[in-house]
């Protein structure tokens, strides 16, 4: 569907909820949307970056303040989506698009339980939406989930300072617009660097999905895993059982699982002992083993293979990654502020780079020579548009039914 923002045509349907709207074709087609016009003043809003730039904006979603790491995401689309992946905890988004919000949102499009970003940066934050089939706009969805943002800042400018000038921490205020005061409460925020987050966002219960009679018995990790993510494990006929990130390697095989799969998630993955000596534990029984993302990260720590924070971190739908073993290229989502170190894992006799990044030549896949295990740093369980990386769960099912 077209969406005209025609302000007239708006003005004139302002107290409608549904409405045709002509296209440049001249075809009606039945939208929903809000178009509540308001000549009220918007509230003022403010961000400021640990390097002390200052940026005015409007308010949008709770008015209040957040703090945390900043960064950006480059994806046309799929905003609900980002919003609500566990990987974000403890950032603040730019969101590179202009308009955010402009197809509302639906209950189905989230990847947890909840916004999981601090807050966000946009452009063009909507309230006004599209999508005949959205449940409500983003304004409210942002106040129902207590989420601060910023509307009406150059976004392209920002994204280019964050480039140049690497991820930093940042605060947002809506209640406040006293530059010094936030100052000072953004020193006390923080650095990402040696941050352990994956616990806090992860299940607090053990809980189970699939077909419980199935052959295929696969022990989740979770350290912020992404709902499609357990989908594409289950769409292959996998019974999972998706356990608190910090449980412990006895317990996981209990579930008698002939594979582990090790989740996505936010934070630094250096100071994650638990998860690392869980990772080495997995690896020594010899089972199948799959990463995503932090998973990849901690598969490269439990080979002694170092990590590192990266300048400004890899957020978007668009990234080209190298397949070395089939020589095709993929289009990928990525959301990674942490990478492993490639100088190690070249120098690692057991281990092989799989995947590489064609934009910094970065390693975005790995798999061990002596051991069935093996990771990818972006995500195949999202859709960038294709759906080029799916076939990794084929490879870890194949790669467990091989050893039944």
């Amino acid at each position: 569907m077209l969406y005209l923002n025609n302000k007239r045509y708006l003005q004139q349907k302002s107290k409608c909820e549904k409405f045709y709207l002509l296209n440049t074709q001249g075809i009606y087609f039945l939208c929903k949307t809000l178009v509540q016009m308001s000549n009220s003043t918007p509230t003022p809003a403010v961000l400021i970056l640990a390097d002390g730039n200052v940026f005015y904006g409007n308010a949008f979603g709770k008015i209040g303040t957040a703090t945390g790491e900043i960064c950006f995401n480059t994806g046309m689309t799929g905003y609900q989506e980002v919003f609500t992946d566990p990987s974000y905890y403890g950032q603040v988004l730019i969101m590179n698009t202009v308009h955010i919000g402009n197809y509302g949102v639906k209950a189905v499009d989230v990847e947890s339980d909840g916004v999981k970003v601090k807050a966000v940066i946009g452009r063009n934050l909507e309230e006004k939406f599209s999508r005949f089939m959205a449940d409500g706009s983003l304004q409210d969805y942002f106040e129902e989930q207590g989420v601060v943002a910023i509307d009406g800042i150059d976004t392209r400018a920002l994204v280019a300072h964050v480039r140049i000038q690497g991820a930093m921490n940042c605060i947002i205020s809506s209640e406040s617009l006293d530059v010094e005061k936030l100052k000072a409460e953004l020193q006390q925020v923080p650095s990402m660097d040696g941050l352990e987050l994956a616990s806090i966002v992860s299940t607090k219960e053990a809980y189970f999905l699939g077909d419980e009679k199935s052959d295929i018995r696969i022990s989740v990790l979770d350290f912020g895993i992404k709902k499609n993510i357990l989908n594409c494990l289950v769409e292959r006929g996998a019974y999972v059982k998706v356990h608190p990130a910090k449980t412990s390697f006895e317990e996981l095989e209990q579930f008698k699982p002939n594979g582990y799969f090790i989740s996505n998630g936010p934070g630094d993955p250096a100071p994650m002992d638990y998860a690392i000596k869980t990772v080495k534990q997995i690896l020594a029984a010899n089972k199948p083993l799959f990463g995503i993302c932090l998973g990849h990260q901690l598969l490269a720590l439990a080979n002694d293979i170092p990590t590192f924070k990266m300048h400004h971190g890899h957020r978007g739908l668009n990234h080209p990654v190298k397949n070395i073993i089939t020589g095709k290229s993929e289009i990928s989502t990525q959301n990674h502020g942490f990478g492993v170190d490639p100088a190690a894992v070249k120098a690692n006799a057991n281990v092989e780079i799989t995947h590489v990044n064609l934009n910094d030549e970065s390693i975005e896949g790995i798999r061990l020579k002596n051991k069935p295990a093996f990771s990818v740093q972006y995500h195949p369980e999202a859709t960038p548009g294709p759906h080029d990386s799916r076939y990794l769960f084929d490879d870890f099912i194949n790669l467990i039914n091989s050893r039944n």
